[in-house]
């Protein structure tokens, strides 16, 4: 099986202002793939210096035009097209798409091809993504909690993921539409083809969040409320009842049960604010299923408590999805750092 040789891997960076984390990005990458020329690095109107960094490393640059909206999926898609149009046909059979503030495990690479060996319809394997400082805040943490999704055959992907060229080619690669979530959007189309994807229990990728705020963690949920609000409208009615649950979840609990108990407040002298306890069990379900999971309670407990925090700002990336869908207008990204 020549093709599933380190030099049918081609990479696709993509970043905007990563400074340093970008630099261990792109030695990482040069490290472990032969030749340089076999990545890309895709920006998105960096100001730091950044293109100049991969040029100096012999790494093919591209500079989105910034007249178009940046998003991640049309990062991605630019990088993956211009690799192959540089690169001989059929030589790389395989791209490994990762953020700029992510760092490649030099393990990966190889146990993730010896996988697709496995099976000529695997078209996705991603492995564990890990916070580079989980300890410095709660925000990192949770992030960390975030990335350990189960091991086995899975529904969808991250934006780091070694992924092979024939899938995409077959639904197009990634929407470059969507503002957040265009990975499992791409997955679910990948699905329905009969591919599949994996997580392997192996080290993919150090990630540095850098959230040292509330106000970042906040925005960033906002956006997780646009995914699923997007997500539901394009697949919700479909076989594949997409986001359904998380939707319904993020009305409830992050604006109807909270308006509700405040509006009942004057007719029930206030009583009703004893229903905000529903919160506390909320909690404590979420404490249970992630101890359950193999969490150390106290960041359970942080998991947890931040989950029931989100549901209101998840709400509001819900209302602004789909007071910017009856408006008619276009999407821009929700930035968090």
């Amino acid at each position: 099986m020549a093709e599933l040789g380190l030099a049918a891997v081609g990479a696709v960076v993509i970043g905007r202002n990563e400074g340093e984390r970008l630099v261990r990005c792109l030695d990482a990458l040069v490290a472990q793939l032969p030749h340089p020329e076999t990545i890309v690095y895709v920006d998105s109107g960096s100001t730091d210096g950044s293109c100049d960094r991969a040029r100096d490393r012999g790494i093919t640059v591209l500079e989105l035009d910034n007249q178009m909206p940046f998003t991640a999926a049309r990062g991605r898609n630019a990088g993956w097209q211009r690799l192959l149009a540089q690169s001989s046909p059929g030589t790389i059979a395989f791209v490994q798409f990762i953020d700029g503030d992510c760092e490649l495990d030099p393990a990966w690479i190889p146990q993730a091809l010896a996988h697709f060996a496995t099976d000529p319809q695997v078209a996705i394997v991603c492995g564990r993504r890990r916070e580079r400082y989980p300890q410095a805040t709660p925000y990192n943490r949770l992030a960390d909690l975030e990335w350990d999704t189960p091991i086995g055959e899975t529904q969808a992907c991250g934006g780091d993921a070694l992924i092979r060229v024939a899938a995409l080619e077959s639904v197009g690669g990634y929407d470059p539409t969507l503002i957040c979530g265009e990975e499992p959007e791409m997955c679910i189309r990948l699905r329905r083809l009969g591919w599949t994807i994996w997580r392997l229990d192996g080290e993919m990728t150090l990630h540095d969040a850098a959230m040292t705020r509330f106000g970042q963690w906040w925005r960033r949920s906002i956006r997780g409320g646009w995914a699923v609000a997007e997500g539901y409208a394009r697949y919700g009615q479909a076989p594949e009842g997409y986001m359904v649950q998380q939707h319904k979840s993020g009305w409830l609990w992050g604006a109807a049960i909270p308006l509700v108990i405040l509006a009942l407040v004057p007719v029930t002298f206030g009583l009703s604010l004893f229903l905000f306890l529903a919160y506390g069990l909320l909690g404590w379900r979420i404490y249970q299923y992630r101890c359950r999971q193999g969490d150390r309670p106290s960041h359970a407990r942080l998991y947890s408590l931040f989950c029931v925090i989100s549901k209101v700002p998840q709400a509001i990336g819900q209302g602004q999805y789909w007071l910017n869908h009856w408006r008619g207008r276009q999407a821009t990204l929700i930035e968090y750092k």
